[in-house]
């Protein structure tokens, strides 16, 4: 049999493998498209000279893909497994991150990249509904919060590998050959990495039962079960003070994850610290990498020992514990790259940590039901829906603002979601209700 054939899905399923050798890689290739258009991409405007405003504005338009994505959720159902779109849009993703390597040496490469970027979000976007459908589908409730701080882990060690190691790489190529160049290297890396997670996970990857409740083979069953998906999700008691509740989670972060590293590059004239490209790889490559994958593993065993219920206020304030520290920079600006990296590894660790809480929230009470996998993609799209929201006028605030009155800000932002905590009620058996 070839591995066509298993891409298909012709193949019988594969023997079961331990969830180490694919859901780390899973979710390394979930975030490495996202980090690519949410924060990459935003550093490469940056060395090219466009604002922070349309940065801003641009980046949050691209992560409307991550947002809608369960509108068309259920007409993945419709293929043969979920191994095949997973690998096959894996494949995709590479493909235009590497032509955004060729696109920067147009004169008109700002419109094409970001053409290419949004090409990159949708393939990312349905690639998620999948993955995180094999995910849900192949594992137990208990080992779902058992891996899910490898899950979170390595979701956003995308976020290192990408703003470290590639980001260092783009800083040291600068001096040398450019900002287009240098960027051009990078993103032709990107792409090459994603084209081979793709080909891992045709051997890694179960290959991701269908739902209990899927279309009758036709994209008119599909529609029909859209429809339903969608009234059912509403129908839940206490539904909307949930979606309050995760758009509001992350109201701080969508506004840091933005402004927080082009914080770091401006000059410290204007409020910044003055780093260079390779500094802020650094920073976020060495200490940060490692405090968000002890953070992110720790916050897994934590809610997993707990339960939702009594773990949910500390991520909560662990969450938010990225915004007291850019506060802290943007009023002391130390000089000191060893005093910032150590500030930075206590934002990865409460990020890490406190991240779970939310995916946890989403997984287990608000996508509970028959229509598990398609509930927990509208889940996650009203989650990215409040990332993108803040983010979008995150860059208007901070203009109007400057930097230390908009740390503060983001630090008042982030108290309404511990407020509405206290009137949550989490069940362990997956019902949801606010009292």
């Amino acid at each position: 049999m070839t591995a066509m054939n298993e891409l298909t899905g012709s193949l019988p399923p594969a023997a079961t493998r331990h969830p180490l050798a694919w859901v780390p890689t899973l979710y390394l290739a979930q975030g490495l498209p996202f980090y690519a258009v949410a924060l990459v991409a935003g550093l490469m405007f940056k060395s090219m000279g466009v604002p922070n405003e349309q940065i801003a504005r641009w980046t949050g338009v691209l992560g409307l893909a991550w947002v809608f994505k369960a509108l068309w959720s259920p007409f993945l159902e419709l293929a043969r497994s979920k191994k095949g779109v997973v690998v096959s849009f894996q494949l995709a993703g590479g493909l235009a991150l590497g032509a955004v390597a060729l696109a920067l040496q147009l004169p008109v490469w700002f419109g094409v990249s970001i053409a290419l970027f949004a090409v990159v979000a949708l393939a990312s976007a349905t690639h998620d509904i999948a993955a995180d459908g094999i995910y849900i589908a192949s594992l137990t409730e208990r080992q779902q919060a058992a891996y899910a701080g490898w899950q979170g882990a390595f979701f956003n060690a995308a976020k290192f590998l990408s703003l470290g190691a590639l980001v260092i790489l783009a800083g040291y190529l600068e001096v040398r050959m450019g900002p287009a160049q240098a960027w051009a290297t990078v993103f032709g890396l990107l792409g090459t990495l994603m084209a081979a997670l793709g080909l891992y996970h045709l051997w890694a990857l179960p290959l991701g039962a269908r739902s209990g409740a899927r279309p009758q083979g036709s994209a008119r069953g599909a529609a029909t079960t859209l429809l339903d998906v969608v009234r059912a999700f509403f129908a839940k008691p206490g539904i909307w003070m949930a979606i309050l509740f995760i758009i509001l989670f992350r109201a701080g972060e969508g506004q840091i994850q933005t402004i927080g590293p082009l914080f770091l590059r401006d000059a410290r004239a204007i409020g910044g610290l003055g780093l260079t490209t390779a500094q802020v790889g650094a920073v976020y490559g060495t200490a940060g990498t490692i405090a968000f994958l002890v953070g992110s593993i720790a916050g897994g065993y934590f809610t997993a020992l707990l339960g939702l219920r009594r773990a949910m206020p500390w991520l909560i304030i662990a969450m938010n514990l990225p915004n007291a520290v850019f506060w802290y920079l943007s009023v002391a600006q130390p000089e000191s790259l060893g005093i910032i990296a150590a500030g930075l590894g206590v934002e990865m660790f409460g990020y890490g940590f406190g991240f779970v809480g939310v995916i946890l929230f989403i997984m287990q009470v608000v996508a509970s039901g028959p229509y598990q996998t398609a509930h927990y993609a509208l889940g996650t799209g009203f989650m990215q829906l409040g990332f993108v929201l803040f983010k979008m006028v995150s860059g208007d605030i901070q203009a109007a603002l400057g930097y230390r009155q908009f740390f503060l800000w983001v630090l008042l932002a982030a108290l309404p979601v511990l407020v509405l905590s206290r009137f949550m009620r989490l069940e362990a058996d997956g019902k949801l209700s606010a009292s």
